[in-house]
């Protein structure tokens, strides 16, 4: 996985390093999970910026997703992200 960093829009404030994997990276249509290296609580929806490791950024969105495949181990968090526009 890459690292890069998510920043809030409407603000720019700093959120958390993550580290995040494309599924697919078009350019109109780029998508991907992300996890964060801190434990921080995030909101789903619009209004983030990913930065990547490249240093091109774009405008996405986020949706919490859970990683339940082994009994017993507390649960793992990632993210789904998906861009709104192209990386610059």
């Amino acid at each position: 996985m890459k690292t890069g960093k998510l920043y809030r829009f409407w603000d720019e404030k700093f959120i958390s390093t993550v580290n995040y994997k494309f599924h697919n990276n078009s350019e109109t249509n780029w998508w991907g999970e992300l996890t964060l290296e801190e434990y921080i609580r995030i909101e789903d929806g619009d209004g983030y910026v990913l930065v990547l490791e490249d240093n091109r950024q774009g405008k996405c969105s986020l949706k919490k997703r859970v990683n339940r495949a082994v009994v017993g181990i507390a649960p793992l968090f990632y993210y789904q992200f998906k861009g709104s526009g192209p990386l610059k």
